[in-house]
């Protein structure tokens, strides 16, 4: 795993060597695109990096704290790099150095020690009605890899129904483990970047076999830390055998066929898609929840769908004005584009989008993808709330 030395300089040479400064990040930047200022790209806060490993600058510089805090950490940038540069694993260990001690916000350090509480998630996911656990049944098919449905921390104290809906969609052939806790990758993103991994550790030792997450943020940090075989979002799950895409009855295997759709007035609900970035932007997972989606409802692609929505986790309670600025040409463009509902495949881009729509009076729903996949598989019928 790399990592920076403890004691030494903050960042991996081998992640901050990489880049060659070329600038084919700056147009996939959503904070340099609200600024058009060079330190506000990932080309000019990988330069900040550098004057601070080389003494150039203090950790607690106000121009390094101020970008280390502005950077929405969606990694659009490595998408379109031509050197391969990691820059989400170099803000990791920027935000580890720099985010220690008094210097973390009292409402983030609040946040974190939260999500470590095991006894209170659960406690409150059973208040909200979440999903209970579950063995896996024995109509899954022989042989497959042992398989658990990790459901989101906060996400089942939120959404309750998401961690319903994901039960109802897997039919028989995963297991729902009880009392995993938090993965840890709210931990590794803000400042907290060995206890993350650790955290991550625990629960690839605590469900062995392939886990299967509701949650783009929490599958992207899993692949990182126990390997990409080990974890597999819902729609990657879902989607890795068409012909069994689980809309519709149950079949043989413990999976559903694929018999529903969402329709509305008479006519095929129109659905489009925020992606989950690290999602699509760190593990790649982009055309699996739109092929779900094409097969329960009439798809519609909304621009700038894989652009950061402004909840990055965190950002949207740390820097809410910002937040809000990055999600309002979003909401533009969804309105525009005359869909019924926008799916999401991430907890934080639900509560972004849904607030923002809400405030806007606008009649397009939000919907998590599993929840738009249980609907289907009721009946086809259910508005999305």
């Amino acid at each position: 795993m790399t990592g920076a030395e403890p004691g030494g300089p903050p960042f991996s040479p081998e992640l901050l060597d990489r880049c060659i400064s070329c600038g084919f990040c700056l147009p996939a930047c959503p904070t340099y695109a609200l600024t058009q200022e060079e330190a506000s790209s990932p080309r000019g806060r990988i330069t900040l990096m550098r004057a601070v490993q080389t003494g150039l600058l203090p950790l607690a510089a106000p121009e390094v704290t101020e970008q280390s805090s502005f950077c929405l950490g969606c990694r659009a940038c490595e998408v379109v790099c031509p050197a391969g540069v990691r820059y989400g694993a170099l803000l990791e260990e920027w935000r580890d150095a720099g985010w220690s001690g008094g210097r973390r916000p009292l409402r983030l350090r609040a946040l974190l020690l939260a999500a470590r509480q095991r006894w209170a998630l659960g406690l409150l996911g059973r208040l909200r009605r979440a999903a209970s656990p579950r063995r896996r049944s024995t109509s899954a098919m022989a042989g497959e890899l042992r398989s658990h449905l990790l459901l989101g921390c906060f996400e089942r104290i939120l959404y309750p129904a998401v961690s319903r809906s994901a039960v109802a969609v897997t039919g028989g052939a995963v297991e729902v483990p009880a009392g995993t806790g938090c993965c840890g990758a709210l931990h590794a993103h803000n400042g907290e970047l060995e206890r993350g991994r650790a955290m991550a550790r625990r629960l690839g030792d605590a469900l062995p076999g392939r886990i299967v997450t509701t949650s783009g943020g929490c599958a992207a940090h899993l692949a990182e830390v126990l390997g990409r075989d080990r974890v597999a979002e819902l729609s990657e799950w879902l989607a890795a055998d068409p012909d069994t895409l689980p809309v519709g009855r149950l079949s043989t295997d413990g999976r559903l066929s694929t018999d529903g759709r969402l329709s509305t007035d008479g006519r095929p609900v129109r659905v489009g898609l925020q992606d989950s970035c690290h999602l699509r932007n760190g593990l790649g997972v982009a055309a699996q929840p739109r092929a779900v989606l094409g097969r329960i409802a009439e798809y519609v692609e909304i621009p700038g769908a894989d652009r950061c929505c402004g909840a990055a986790g965190t950002y949207s309670m740390l820097r809410p004005d910002d937040s809000r600025r990055i999600l309002a040409g979003k909401l533009d463009a969804i309105e525009a584009a005359g869909v019924d509902v926008v799916a999401v495949v991430n907890p934080g881009c639900y509560r972004q989008v849904r607030a923002g729509l809400r405030s806007r009076r606008s009649p397009v729903r939000v919907a998590h993808l599993a929840e738009l996949v249980a609907a289907a598989y009721a009946g086809g019928n259910q508005r999305a709330r």
